[in-house]
């Protein structure tokens, strides 16, 4: 069974049979407005959480995309780069940007579960 966690820069993270899943927040992607370039780390790349990573352009902003966990990239998702509107249409679903093979699985526990997240969005 998966579950997903967040970050206070809006990535949340999926963990399922030890793979990490990472994407950007619904709230995220209406911030930018109408994505139309995204950038994704090397597969091998070796992450520490914060690392800037990636990088989503919309018609109104470039934004960095902040590693949630440590960890290797292992995949990273074509169809963003093809489609970068896929963003918009499935934030939190097929819109996933990389897999990670984490090196400290332990580091999950440390970001917002969805209550948490929610909480913080109203906060900001």
């Amino acid at each position: 069974m998966s579950e997903t966690r967040f970050t206070k820069d809006h990535e949340w993270v999926r963990l399922d049979g030890g793979i990490a899943t990472v994407g950007i927040t619904d709230h995220a992607q209406e911030a930018l407005g109408d994505i139309v370039f995204v950038e994704l780390p090397e597969p091998g790349r070796e992450l520490v959480p914060g690392e800037a990573c990636a990088v989503v352009e919309s018609v109104k902003a470039a934004s960095d995309v902040y590693c949630p966990i440590a960890g290797r990239v292992i995949e990273t998702n074509q169809a963003v780069v093809d489609d970068p509107a896929l963003v918009n249409r499935e934030a939190a679903g097929g819109a996933w940007f990389f897999r990670l093979q984490p090196s400290d699985p332990a580091g999950f526990a440390d970001l917002m579960d969805a209550a948490a997240y929610e909480a913080f969005l109203e906060s900001e």
